[in-house]
């Protein structure tokens, strides 16, 4: 009997190793991210809106991009090559490195959108979209995965977006409207999202989540 205890004991303890050994390591990935710098800068707050700002967006979430990206499943021009020579941990330690750091505010914009004119009356307008969706057509509120402050849900792997560049959601959303963002086990449900979405209401959330914090 103790012998069984002592097996399961040593059991858990090797997979509780394992599982620690596979976490990302923030201070190591730090000096894997140099190469990334100049497209997110080096503290994953890309200056460039059509470059994804990268801090706190959640490591699993970041770990399960950088995967797809480089098997190739997810297709990035820019980003072809980069990570052919770079280990699982070697992602695994981008993503905490990345994860760890503050993200900036991009800052919502005055905008104008079709039959509104008043900009705080557009930032409204991307609010409702974000927090209520549109039961007329479908949409489902951002707020169930993204959080109501747009911090997103870390465990499950739904990205943190509060203070995203406005150009860089905007072009995902469409990419996933028109089918063309497929990678990743959320791709569907995101898929199901921006079908029903206007390019009103894309543009207007948008540009409301770019002011999140």
């Amino acid at each position: 009997m103790k012998r069984n205890i002592l097996s399961i004991v040593c059991l858990f303890s090797i997979l509780f190793v394992s599982n620690a050994l596979a976490a990302g390591d923030a201070a190591v990935g730090k000096t894997k991210v140099m190469i990334c710098a100049g497209c997110h800068g080096a503290d994953g707050n890309s200056m460039v809106p059509s470059f994804p700002k990268l801090a706190g967006l959640g490591e699993k979430y970041i770990t399960e991009q950088l995967r797809q990206i480089k098997s190739g499943e997810r297709e990035i021009m820019e980003m072809m090559g980069i990570l052919n020579l770079s280990s699982d941990q070697d992602l695994q330690d981008m993503a905490a490195y990345y994860d760890s750091q503050k993200r900036s505010i991009a800052g919502a914009k005055e905008i104008e959108l079709i039959g509104i004119s008043d900009p705080q009356q557009a930032i409204d307008y991307g609010e409702n979209v974000y927090r209520g969706g549109n039961m007329k057509t479908g949409v489902a509120a951002c707020t169930g995965c993204h959080s109501p402050s747009g911090n997103g849900n870390g465990p499950a792997g739904y990205p943190g977006l509060g203070g995203q560049h406005a150009t860089y959601i905007e072009k995902q959303l469409l990419a996933y409207r028109r089918g063309e963002r497929m990678s990743g086990n959320n791709a569907t449900i995101m898929q199901g999202v921006a079908a029903n979405l206007s390019d009103k209401e894309i543009t207007a959330v948008a540009n409301y989540i770019s002011g999140l914090n």
